[in-house]
């Protein structure tokens, strides 16, 4: 019997926990599966779902339950936050500006695009070599008097964190809205809003052990910002529309777990990371840590070797039984080098041999063992392909 893959892609999605799921299926059969907007038993059942998952990402995140707006994953609240908060700059006659950092998640910079078809202006804040924003080039944009500011809190390809206490300070000085992506943070660092007067945060449920199409976008101090969803009044009118109720379970239950366990899987996690870079540079040694020199966070681990191609070595690590990206999973297939590693000034040849390597909660030492032993020889199929095509 062939052994079962090893999945080292947690950064892009993760499987549901069990537990995670034993809360949800109350809510997928006939005991709660009423519309959470309807007065009787069955839809009191599932508003009562609704409110206690609210409550559970709260009271991990050190929020107030008022202020967490469900949505339908990661991507919608990132829209919700920059696009909302434009919308109402240009409802009071500011000025629709905002200004985001170099190296966010697609999700964030296709929304600050649409600030700029709109008509408004979108800064873009620069990043070092070491993957961290420069905050010089914040404070250049912070002169312009954008109505909000993203910068996130770790990024998705290289694990970079950023020093999102600190901008969110420079933010909340000139009384400028923070929006932070926290999606590829929370469960892997601590993250405490309590210091936080105003903050706008994204989450996204598949990244925790819940399903894919929920998330959340918590609105801390009392923002204007403008829906992008038009209906009924559900979430004080913010994000209208009957809520995925077995979706905001499963996410109320997983942020719960991933913050409650996150001191003890980020040192468990952070420790299989090191063995596997420490085994890759052993046995390919002009491999290349990207991002080595900035704060990491424990999860990913993000390598190139020169004269390979990333898209080739994700074929081949595939078909040795590993699971890997390139990336970010929302990129994957494109020719272009990632728009993050550019903007760090990564040489394109190197950018476009990049790897990610992420772990979760399921990961084993069994896994880096796997990945570990069959990545040289990957290396070695790769470059013997591109010296003969380059022969050609």
């Amino acid at each position: 019997m062939p052994e079962t893959p090893v999945y080292l892609d947690h950064a892009a999605t993760t499987p549901v926990r069990p537990e995670v799921l034993e809360a949800m299926l109350p809510y997928l059969g006939r005991t709660a599966f009423g519309n959470p907007s309807s007065a009787h038993r069955f839809g009191r059942q599932a508003r009562a779902g609704v409110e206690r998952a609210r409550r559970q990402v709260a009271d991990a995140l050190g929020a107030d339950p008022r202020e967490v707006v469900f949505t339908s994953g990661g991507t919608e609240a990132d829209n919700l936050a920059i696009l909302g908060t434009a919308h109402a700059a240009a409802a009071r006659g500011a000025a629709m500006r905002v200004a985001v950092s170099a190296i966010e998640h697609k999700a964030v910079l296709a929304a600050a695009h649409e600030v700029e078809r709109l008509g408004g202006t979108c800064d873009l804040v620069p990043a070092g070599r070491d993957g961290v924003v420069d905050l010089d080039g914040l404070d250049r944009a912070l002169e312009q008097r954008p109505a909000m500011v993203s910068i996130m809190w770790v990024n998705n390809e290289t694990g970079v964190i950023q020093p999102v206490e600190q901008v969110a300070e420079c933010c909340r000085a000139r009384d400028i809205w923070f929006h932070t992506d926290a999606v590829q943070a929370i469960g892997k660092l601590p993250v405490a809003l309590a210091g936080f007067s105003s903050i706008l945060l994204t989450l996204s449920g598949h990244k925790l052990g819940a399903p894919k199409g929920v998330g959340a976008l918590i609105v801390r101090g009392q923002p204007d910002i403008h829906p992008l969803i038009h209906g009924g009044g559900q979430q004080s009118g913010i994000r209208p529309g009957t809520e995925n109720v077995v979706g905001i379970v499963g996410l109320g239950s997983a942020v719960a777990l991933a913050v409650t366990e996150q001191a003890a899987e980020a040192s468990r996690i952070e420790k299989l990371r090191d063995q596997l870079e420490t085994r890759l540079r052993a046995s390919t040694p002009d491999l290349v840590i990207l991002a080595q020199a900035g704060p990491r966070a424990p999860h990913i681990l993000q390598v190139a070797v020169p004269s390979t191609d990333s898209e080739a070595m994700l074929m081949h690590l595939d078909l040795a039984g590993v699971a890997v990206s390139s990336g970010s999973a929302c990129t994957t297939g494109s020719v272009e080098p990632s728009h993050v590693l550019s903007a760090m000034g990564v040489p394109t040849p190197l950018a476009r041999a990049a790897i990610r390597f992420s772990f979760g909660h399921e990961s084993t030492d069994d896994d880096v063992a796997r990945a570990a032993a069959v990545f040289p020889g990957c290396v070695g199929k790769v470059r013997r392909l591109a010296g003969v095509l380059g022969h050609a």
